[in-house]
């Protein structure tokens, strides 16, 4: 089954962390890519850039309006995803149970859906 790591992080307080605690979290991301590359479990992930450069836009009354930033009441922001192959949703949690931001924010974990409505 396919799912969807959501990645959550407070982009600040990531960058106020000392230098070589943000070097091991890179080190821990990159063990952990490294392993669902080998096991073929990885489908694909990015990073996305810092939420200053986010545009949000709705379309209300037939007319778009575009804002900067994302518009939520939070600190923490959609900060990247892993899409990944698993055999289970046990096995998709354990993985973002592994990734740092679930320690210092959140990871959110969701089926993919095909397009007929059920789970891919």
């Amino acid at each position: 089954m396919k799912y969807m790591l959501l990645i959550y992080n407070n982009p600040d307080a990531l960058q106020s962390l000392p230098r070589e605690q943000l070097d091991g979290i890179f080190d821990e991301v990159g063990t952990i890519m490294a392993e669902l590359k080998e096991s073929g479990e990885l489908v694909g992930g990015e990073a996305l850039a810092h939420p200053s450069q986010t545009r949000t836009v709705r379309v209300r009354n037939g007319a778009p309006a575009t804002t900067d930033g994302p518009f939520v009441e939070a600190k923490e922001q959609f900060a990247g995803y892993l899409a990944v192959d698993v055999e289970s949703e046990e096995r998709a949690i354990e993985i973002a149970a592994r990734w740092p931001d679930a320690r210092y924010c959140a990871m959110e974990v969701r089926a993919v859906m095909h397009t007929s409505g059920g789970e891919v």
